[in-house]
Parts: structure tokens; sequence; C-alpha cells
């Protein structure tokens, strides 16, 4: 019951993943902000497949007090997260109007007043419909312009709503040779789909469920889309048109990220204010880690910031058991508040030009589970433990811990394992994550995640570079840093080995990155 019940209540908050509040078109705002004047509106956009009607794309823009002809403004695009729709309510982003920034807030397509289907951030539908959002607002005289077609443009946007962030600047890149958007603020979303959604093409069942749950009530995805998740989650693997009859999601989503961008040779040359969550179980914190690393240039991350909270998608971690904390201490360390106010001082220096006194740019900035905040200036490991002999078994047991490091201790960036893999069975699969403790026996996972390792085949001694989940923690003395190995994974729920047997892994290697205690 307590499962079902955590289900249905991520379901249900699926549709606030972001930063935008929900309402439609006509939607009573709480109270008046004043001078603030709201405009509903719709562009036309790309049919669907095999139609030839436009899909309208529904938004609502936010105009500040003061803003006209004579004194133009930055505008900020701000849109929702999987299974929500935008905000009508000025209260809702009057931060930043009161800030003297414009807010547009518009409905994907697929939910919300905008028609179609979502095709999860596809360059040729939703990059369309970002690229017409774009060009009403060129035309909008009270707004800043760079250049004919260029207004001075922002972003934010949490999960989904961190997705068209990408989708927008990559999509400039490559259709008119630069990213229109000036700078980016993108929450809690992702860098490859696949490989979040199914890391090793063992599906997150739970998440996979979720969103096609979350789905239903606006008909938002296409149908072979929700067949392909729901196939996912039944058959414990991603469904790549391999088997007769089933779907082939790899295919579809293969140019809904900034990978494929960054596959084809695109980099953004603009400052990004990245959020990501460290207990995110659906976009964990190397999916953000992978952006700041391939997606920018060099000097794009000299003029960017990386924070990553205790937060994003988050489900109850029992099994392994994992930890429960809501934080962001590294906003509070950079701007004295939440990461609004972050975001809005970042603005405020990125689009505007102005000194606040912003510190902490090129750097990454990671919550612990404690609530401190690390500071490293790579994510990259640079720190190698031999740890042994590693043995898992397979579908069923306890979780299994082997020490990595006696603490103190401080580790914060991406990590993973090189062994020798021996597996007897056929489609084999164990799951690895860092955890902390006194003994093995009461390890728990540093931020909630494990990552699996899956092998189809038997293998006898096949040395392998297993991912591990990026993590941001402190040990301190009298506690240890464990490696936690476990047949089985809450989140990848079914998704065990499909034969009994073992994994064994031997000569097994931790990379991580050690650092020393920085100022954010």
């Amino acid at each position: 019951m307590r499962r079902l019940t955590a289900l249905a209540t991520a379901a249900a908050t699926l549709a606030t993943l972001g930063l935008t509040a929900l309402g439609g078109p006509g939607a009573p705002s709480a109270y008046a902000v004043p001078g603030v004047r709201a405009t509903d509106g719709c562009v036309r956009s790309v049919p669907e497949p095999g139609t030839t009607e436009p899909v309208d794309i529904c938004f609502t823009v936010f105009r500040p007090a003061g803003a006209g002809a004579r004194h133009r403004v930055p505008m900020i695009l701000s849109s929702h997260g999987w299974g929500g729709s935008r905000t009508t309510d000025p209260a809702a982003v009057s931060a930043f109007t009161d800030a003297g920034y414009g807010v547009l807030s518009f409905d994907q397509r697929g939910w919300g007043d905008s028609g179609g289907h979502a095709h999860v951030e596809a360059p040729a539908f939703e990059g369309h419909d970002v690229r017409r959002l774009v060009r009403r607002v060129s035309r909008m005289r009270w707004v800043q312009q760079d250049r004919k077609g260029d207004p001075r443009l922002g972003a934010i946007g949490g999960s989904y709503g961190g997705g068209y962030q990408f989708l927008g600047a990559f999509e400039s890149l490559r259709t008119k040779g630069r990213p229109v958007f000036d700078a980016l603020a993108p929450q809690i979303t992702w860098n490859d789909l696949s490989s979040s959604l199914a890391p090793e093409g063992v599906v997150r069942t739970e998440w996979a469920l979720l969103l096609s749950a979350a789905s239903v009530p606006d008909d938002a995805l296409p149908p072979n889309v929700y067949k392909a998740l729901l196939e996912g989650a039944a058959l414990g693997e991603w469904p790549d048109g391999s088997v007769p009859g089933t779907e082939d999601m790899v295919s579809f989503m293969e140019r809904n990220g900034p990978a494929w961008h960054v596959s084809k040779g695109r980099r953004l040359d603009i400052p990004v204010l990245f959020g990501q969550g460290t207990t995110d179980g659906l976009f964990p914190l190397q999916e953000g880690l992978e952006n700041w690393r391939t997606a920018l240039t060099p000097r794009a991350r000299r003029d960017s910031i990386f924070v990553g909270y205790n937060g994003g998608h988050v489900l109850p971690a029992v099994l392994p058991m994992g930890v429960s904390i809501t934080s962001d201490p590294c906003s509070a360390a950079l701007a004295g508040g939440d990461f609004e106010q972050l975001t809005i001082r970042f603005f405020d220096e990125q689009l505007r030009g102005r000194r606040t006194g912003l510190g902490g740019y090129g750097r990454l900035h990671v919550a612990t589970p404690t609530d401190g905040c690390l500071t490293t200036r790579s994510e990259r490991p640079n720190h190698s433990v031999e740890i042994g002999t590693v043995a898992t078994s397979a579908a069923a047991g306890v979780p299994v811990g082997t020490l990595v490091a006696e603490g103190p201790v401080t580790v914060a960036g991406s990590a993973y394992l090189t062994a020798d893999v021996t597996s007897v069975g056929v489609e084999n699969r164990a799951f690895y994550g860092l955890a902390i403790g006194t003994s093995p026996l009461n390890a728990r996972l540093v931020q909630n995640n494990v990552l699996p390792l899956r092998e189809p085949l038997p293998v006898a001694g096949e040395r392998r570079r297993i991912p591990l989940p990026a993590v941001g923690v402190d040990v301190p003395a009298g506690q240890n840093l464990y490696l936690l190995a476990s047949p089985f994974s809450e989140t990848f729920v079914g998704m065990g080995s499909r034969t009994p047997g073992a994994i064994l892994l031997e000569d097994t290697v931790v990379h991580l990155r050690r650092t020393l205690l920085e100022r954010p």
C-alpha cells in the first residue's frame, strides 16, 4: 500500500515539476500584480504526422510595469513539466516581472490548450514550436531586440520544461548558426532520454509507468510512445524494435536531447545556470553533469554555474535504502536564497550586464545528504580505489556493501567501476551505487540512486566499465564509504535477473572524484 500511495502521489505531482504553476486561459489570478498586463494567444506550428492542419501552441504573456517601446526589457520563456500546463497567474511569475522581465509561459504540444501530441521534445515538432514562439517575441515592440528576429531571451523551467530550453537553443544553433537564447536556467532535465529512462537498456519501471499515466488525461502521447512505455515496463527492456511487434524507442528518441546535438559536433556558447537533483531518480545528477561537460563550449562553462540540490523527481528509496531530504544549500550559499533568486541574479548579470556580486562561475556546487554544499572545478574522477571481489546474487538476496574508503573523505562528481565480470545466467542484472554508514549492514545509498549492470549472455572474466550514480558526499570520521551491490532496485522494480545465478566482479576498481572543500 505504501508503494501504491507513493506512486499515486508522484503521478499527481508530475504536473508541477518545473517552475510554472497550473492554469488555463482566463483562469483567475490569486491576486492582481500591479502594473503587470497578462495577454493570452496562440501561434500556429507544424501539423502532426499524416495531417495537414497546423497545430496551435498557446501561451500567456506577462508584460511588466513600465515596459514599452521606449523602455524595452528582456523576455523569459517559461514552460511546464510533464503532465502540466502553462501559468496564467501573474502572481506565479511576479519574482521575474518585479525584476523587470517579461515572461511568456506556454503550453507545450499535447498539453493544456495546445494541440497535437507530445513528441518528447523532438526537433521536427517541438523544435518548430519553440522557434515560432521566439518569432512572436521578436515582434513585440516592448521586448529588447539584439537584432532583427533575435530578442534578448532567457528561459526557465524544470524537467520537461528544461528539455525545451536545450531543444530551442540547439535548434537555433543548427538552423541559424547561433543560439537565439542568450541564457538558460534548466532544472532536473536530461542529456539523453534513452539512457535516463533505461540505462543499459534496463527500464526505470516506476517512471515509465508514471509518465504513461500522466499522459492519459490529456491524451498527450502518440499511441506508439504510450505503447512503448508500457512494453518497456512489462518486458524489462527498452523497446528497440528488435522484437517483432514492439516499438523502436531508441530511434524515436535519438534526437530528443543534447546528446544528439553534441554527437553532431554542436556546442552551446551561451551561459547556463544548471539546477539538477542529487536525489533525482528519473534524470539523475549525472544527466546534468553530462550536459555541463559536453553541451557547452569551454568559454560558456566559464560563464555558467552548476547547482545540485537535494530533490527533483524523487520516490522513496527503501530497497536499497536511501536518504530523504529536500534542500538547496548551494543556492543559499551563492545567492542568499533559493534557486529562483539565484536565477534572477544570474539573468541580471547575463542578460542585462549588471554586476550583482554573484560568484561561483565555472564551478559545480553539489548538495550533500547532510545539507552541506561541495564545490569542485571538475566532475571527472581523479582517484581510484582497488576493492577486490564483489559478489552479487541474482534475482534474490540482500544488498552487499564493500568498503571503499574510511572517513573523513569528500567525494563530488562522476563515478564508475572497472572489473572483470563473470555471469553464468542469461539476462543477469545487478544494481550498484555508493553508500555511507558505519558498517555494510547499515550503509545507505548516498543519494537514492543505483545503476544497472546487464549481462544478456554468460560471460567469464570480461573486463567491463560499469557506471555508478554521480554523488556529492562529505563522509565524516567514524563513517565509511561503501560500494553497495544489490540484486534488485525499487526504481527498476521487476527488472532484476531473468535467470538464477550470480554476478561476480573481480579485480574491481572504484573510480571517483575526491575533492578538497572549497567555498561556493
